[in-house]
């Protein structure tokens, strides 16, 4: 007896630092995996200043949590990686990444070596992603009736969001949408005390100099300027001779020939990214000209491609108009819309681009319905790249059993790993159906059960009822690279951690210098 209990201890000490990144694991999905599906909750995360944030969005939960330990900030990757690509999935990601970590570390505590249990998941893994992809349905275009339940199902079932991210993919056009450059979810915007609306132009969160004398310009064309609007500088040792100063007022001479220059070109839109010189300032408020300063990077970007404008620098000016006309934009119309405190522009003569305003009462209600309507909007554009399957865990399923029948026909110890691939795949139907209120196990056996006799991978549970569900017809569904990303990043990060064996804290770097 005493034996037993000095062989158990030893093996607890060998497998120390597994266990210990298993418990930081199981810690970090527990945040996050409450939230998911249709009767998941909300998560409500408290700042130091007593700021409060509700949400149910997987990696906005996971990166506001105080995260320290090194395991669990491998998992805050798999939801940031989950979101960089595909924009949706992140809450699955996590817990598929938490089911294989739990699923292996089992396997090895039975006895199985590490590298075999990884080798095997690794196997595993990539039957199950040829698996979802054999089973994928295509999209032909954009009035597929199958679109808008994507967009209900990945924006948490609010019709408005639903209705208001597909009426803006048909603005957009298949195009655009197709093109891998191009994020949808980008267009998204919060607006408070705002209404719900598909804006055919773009928003610039900015206001004018002067937003009282700019309801709305009368010119249409846009110069973007990455430097200052102040006429050149003389250095002041200079100034103080006479050459000097008389140089200097023939530099303010012809930068005001420069500013009447840009009246001449209809230049209704200046945007600044340095300082800007209070005359040319006054110049533009009394011509009508809007003039915004230090826009972001992406807004200037996309002021750029909406308008067909080039960035140019100061000395541009110097330009003949000619010349100087080459590098301006046109937007057709130009106004700063003081209820939401947005430049609004449309009618651009560069590419189209449409934005989707999503509204509310206050900013923390706005920002958590835009974050939704982001991931309505990832969803819809990864089905159009990829496809769709089954939702609700109904398709893993299916992919579990086909792993569960490839493993009785491998001998060596990789089955193991195998075996805990097609465990981890039940993982999220299974906290799906728990979240609703149900038994997982009996309903995880319930469908499995239901689809081999059936033959169908689309058998699901309805999460009002309890009953089986034909996901497909209920429209149900999920798009297809949402689910193979979510596995394949969690499959990394698991056999990742299932390898450590030591964790050593590095020396820091005024350590480094002293030696």
């Amino acid at each position: 007896m005493s034996q037993a209990k000095q062989g158990n201890h030893e093996g607890e000490e060998r497998y120390a630092t597994l266990l210990n990144n298993a418990g930081a694991i199981r810690a970090i999905c527990a945040a996050v995996e409450g939230t998911l599906g249709p009767k998941g909750l909300d998560t409500m995360l408290v700042g130091t200043q007593g700021e409060v944030l509700i949400t149910n969005d997987g990696v906005t939960i996971l990166e506001k949590m105080d995260v320290t330990h090194p395991a669990a900030r491998l998992m805050v990757q798999v939801a940031r990686s989950q979101q960089a690509i595909v924009g949706d999935g992140t809450t699955t990601a996590t817990v598929l990444a938490g089911a294989l970590v739990s699923e292996g570390v089992a396997q090895v505590m039975k006895g199985v070596p590490v590298a075999k249990v990884v080798r095997g998941m690794e196997q595993g893994i990539q039957l199950a992603m040829e698996s979802l992809q054999s089973r994928s349905r295509y999209i032909a275009d954009l009035d597929d009736p199958i679109l808008y339940r994507i967009a209900y199902t990945a924006g948490r079932e609010h019709k408005d969001i639903a209705d208001l991210v597909l009426a803006a993919a048909k603005l957009t056009g298949m195009d655009k949408l197709k093109d891998e450059a191009f994020r949808f979810a980008d267009t998204v915007t919060a607006v408070e005390k705002a209404n719900n609306q598909v804006w055919n132009g773009i928003l610039l969160h900015k206001k004018p100099l002067h937003p009282q004398m700019h309801r709305n310009t009368a010119f249409k064309q846009v110069l973007v300027l990455q430097d200052a609007l102040e006429p050149e500088a003389i250095d002041e040792e200079a100034l103080a001779t006479e050459s000097g100063f008389r140089a200097f007022l023939e530099m303010r001479e012809q930068f005001k020939a420069q500013l009447e220059q840009l009246i001449k070109l209809q230049v209704g839109l200046i945007s600044v990214e340095r300082a800007v010189d209070a005359e040319a300032e006054q110049f533009c408020a009394d011509h009508g000209i809007m003039l915004v300063q230090r826009l972001t990077r992406a807004e200037t970007l996309q002021l750029c491609e909406y308008t067909g404008a080039k960035p140019v620098r100061r000395s541009a000016l110097k330009k003949s108009p000619a010349e100087l006309a080459t590098v301006l934009g046109t937007a057709g119309a130009i106004d700063y819309d003081e209820r939401i405190e947005r430049i609004r522009l449309s009618e651009g003569e560069g590419k189209p681009l449409v934005t989707l305003i999503v509204g509310a009462s206050t900013r923390e209600v706005a920002s958590e319905r835009s974050r939704i309507a982001m991931d309505a909007a990832a969803a819809l554009q990864a089905a159009l790249w990829g496809g769709y399957l089954p939702g609700g865990g109904a398709a893993e399923i299916a992919a579990a059993h086909e792993l569960d029948r490839f493993r009785e026909s491998q001998m060596g110890m990789e089955s193991f790993g195998i075996s805990a691939v097609s465990q981890a795949l039940r993982k999220p139907l299974g906290q799906i159906v728990l979240n609703a209120g149900y038994n997982p196990l009996e309903k995880v056996e319930e469908i499995k059960a239901a689809q081999l006799l059936k033959q169908t991978d689309s058998l699901g549970i309805d999460c009002d009822t309890g009953k089986l569900i034909d996901c497909l017809e209920a429209g149900i569904v999920d798009p297809t690279l949402v689910k193979l990303h979510a596995l394949k990043a969690a499959g990394e990060v698991a056999g990742a951690l299932l390898r450590i064996h030591t964790v050593i804290k590095m020396k820091s770097h005024l350590s480094e210098e002293s030696d």
